[in-house]
């Protein structure tokens, strides 16, 4: 242990070798060292493990840029558009010999000539299920008689209702056939049926699919989204419909049945039913001292209601009513609301602070349900538990069991350059004082351009470098400027005090190389906004949630870190969601909003759009 300067810091050797080693950001080593000597650079520091930029030559130009890892991207999402229904194989159904027209109804079979020349669009696997299935059962499931029976017109009035789920009822729309016709002209009455009975069932089925799975696939967007498909089988849909009189019940099963969709429902039909905020604010606003916006005067009419803030700054209040130009002189007022509304006071009005202080406008938030119900049906109908659930905007990781919340804690996610992803998966095992793989995106894109000028620092700072066969190589024997971005080389960190893992790591092994883990730096849970690793997930509190997946205490994690590196298998089947909810209700239903730290609500919007556009081309 050694000591540095006036204010007494006191640093394990190790550690201040591995410091050292990896170099300060920005200002070097020496600037590292006047901090700790209490001179007055500070310089910001890096997460530990997260290697900083190396410190540009100031006699030489810079060098061409290396090649980088790229990130997922955003794609501009491809809708699967909309294909006849080939019903040929229908109308060419044989006639059966010994038949007569019905009097009391028309028959599928004489109704079949009615498809002919008749358009209909549908999704792919849609248009294929509606004619396997009518092949196989030539029959109507919504026709009795000479009418649509009760269970059309049961059906009919739950996809009309489909608003209500989130979803547009316009997607689902059919027009009944009138309940009067004339005798005279059977034929169109047959023609009539038979197209409103094939529009039902391919709309009935775009419903049920939709009801499932969404109506998007989110792994279009991007490949920051990562779901298994939820095959639909529509012909056995179809069947389950011919045989029950309860197509409400049916239908509206295939909807998630778990309490977060009920309240989100709940809150969606509470939204439609409300007004607009009195007052709305930009949710995007973001000002600093010195700066002009218009909604600078709507939020401080916002804060002179509260009385504790009128009264101590009433006259401040009224001295800026209706000013645009964020005076100086208000920032200890700014300051006082976002502490008194439990964000950190910094005086600069951005959209944490306006969700603080204005709310969330209705529109806003109805869309953040809207999206939240969306992408709540990408997900298992039945979430499990017990379960473990990271909602990433609002930098937290719930466990849950029995349907209690038996432990929250904060988390940092991915910077906005390094997002984490969206997907779930099981948890496998807990590894106690772990090594760090260093993922091959920070090999090349952060340790690399040093590497190739200080070959040796990996030596240096505790990082230990094997080939291809699992054979140790010193750092300082590569030639690292022969690589680009496919390094044939694995760097991991041993576990030590300066470990970027901390002291554990909970793992659910995924092509993402994400997991649940410890970190040295404990101050970046006292922010707000926490958006700040290469993409895993950090834990506040990785001993709570180690005990709780491993079913035991605290206490006998605190026992197993002291026998030093070890693993153990989690036993029971835990599902863990990586998720990313703007609106999400809490364990008691109640809905809490959220900024949209990576913007994907605007993606996803954009995916509803070309989904809906490509769906207003049906006929």
């Amino acid at each position: 242990m050694i000591s540095f300067g006036k204010r007494g810091v006191r640093l394990p050797l190790t550690a201040l070798a591995a410091m050292l080693a990896l170099g300060a950001p920005q200002a070097g080593a020496q600037g590292f060292l006047d901090m700790l000597l209490g001179g007055n650079a500070r310089p910001a520091r890096p997460p530990r493990g997260e290697f900083p930029p190396p410190p540009k030559p100031r006699s030489t130009p810079p060098a061409a840029a290396s090649p980088k890892i790229s990130a997922p991207t955003y794609n501009t999402y491809k809708a699967t558009p909309l294909v006849r229904v080939d019903f040929s194989p229908l109308v060419s159904l044989p006639q059966n010999a010994a038949f007569t027209p019905a009097l009391t109804g028309t028959t599928f079979r004489e109704a079949l000539a009615g498809l002919d020349g008749y358009t209909l669009l549908a999704e792919p696997d849609i248009a294929k299920a509606l004619t396997a299935y009518y092949t196989a059962n030539p029959d109507f499931i919504w026709v009795s008689g000479w009418s649509a029976n009760g269970r059309a017109q049961e059906a009919v009035r739950v996809l009309s209702e489909a608003d209500g789920f989130g979803l547009a009822a316009s997607d689902y729309a059919v027009d009944v056939p009138p309940a009067g016709y004339s005798m005279d002209d059977t034929v169109g009455r047959m023609r009539d049926l038979i197209r409103f009975e094939m529009m039902l069932s391919a709309r009935v089925l775009r419903y049920v699919r939709d009801a499932q799975g969404g109506r998007i696939d989110p792994n279009r967007i991007s490949g920051y989204y990562d779901f298994p498909p939820k095959p639909l089988d529509a012909e056995g849909v179809l069947k389950a419909l011919a045989h029950t009189q309860e197509a409400r019940t049916y239908l509206e099963s295939r909807h998630p049945q778990n309490p977060e969709y009920q309240a989100l429902r709940v809150e969606l039909e509470a939204l439609r039913a409300s007004e607009e905020n009195e007052i709305v604010i930009d949710p995007k606003l973001l000002l600093k001292p010195g700066q002009t916006s218009a909604e600078l005067p709507k939020l401080l009419t916002l804060i002179g209601r509260d009385g504790e803030l009128q009264d101590a700054y009433g006259e401040l209040l009224a001295r800026f009513s209706g000013v645009e130009t964020y005076d100086r002189e208000l920032v200890p007022l700014i300051e006082a609301a976002q502490k008194k509304a439990g964000l950190a006071g910094d005086g600069v009005i951005g959209p944490r602070t306006v969700a603080a202080l204005a709310g969330t406008s209705r529109a806003d938030r109805l869309a953040k349900v809207r999206y939240a119900l969306e992408e709540l049906r990408w997900l298992p109908s039945d979430l499990g538990s017990p379960r473990v659930f990271i909602n990433q905007p609002a930098f937290t990781a719930s466990y849950i069991e029995g349907g209690e919340e038996k432990l929250k804690t904060r988390v940092v996610i991915g910077k906005v350059t390094n997002q984490t992803s969206f997907f779930y998966d099981r948890i496998k095992q807990v590894d106690f004082h772990p090594y760090w793989g260093v993922p091959q995106s920070i090999i090349v894109n952060e340790m690399l351009p040093r590497l190739r000028s200080d070959p040796g620092y990996l030596d240096r700072a505790g990082y230990e470098v094997t080939d291809s066969r699992g054979q140790r190589i010193p750092s300082s024997s590569i030639d690292w400027a022969a690589y680009g971005t496919k390094v044939p080389y694995s760097v991991r960190q041993a576990p030590s005090e300066a470990n970027a893992l901390g002291e554990l790591k909970i793992l659910f092994p995924n092509k993402h190389a994400i997991y649940m883990h410890d970190t040295p730096q404990k101050s970046f849970f006292q922010r707000d906004a926490r958006a700040l690793s290469h993409g895993c997930v950090r834990l506040q509190d990785p001993r709570g949630m180690a005990a709780a997946v491993l079913g035991t205490s605290v206490d006998a994690i605190k026992d197993r870190l002291k026998k030093g590196h070890s693993t153990e298998k989690v036993e029971r089947d835990i599902p863990v969601y990586v998720a990313y909810f703007t609106a999400w209700p809490d364990m008691s239903g109640k809905v809490e909003y959220f900024d949209d730290v990576y913007g994907r609500d605007e993606r996803l919007q954009q995916a509803l759009d070309a989904t809906e556009a490509a769906r207003s081309s049906q006929s």
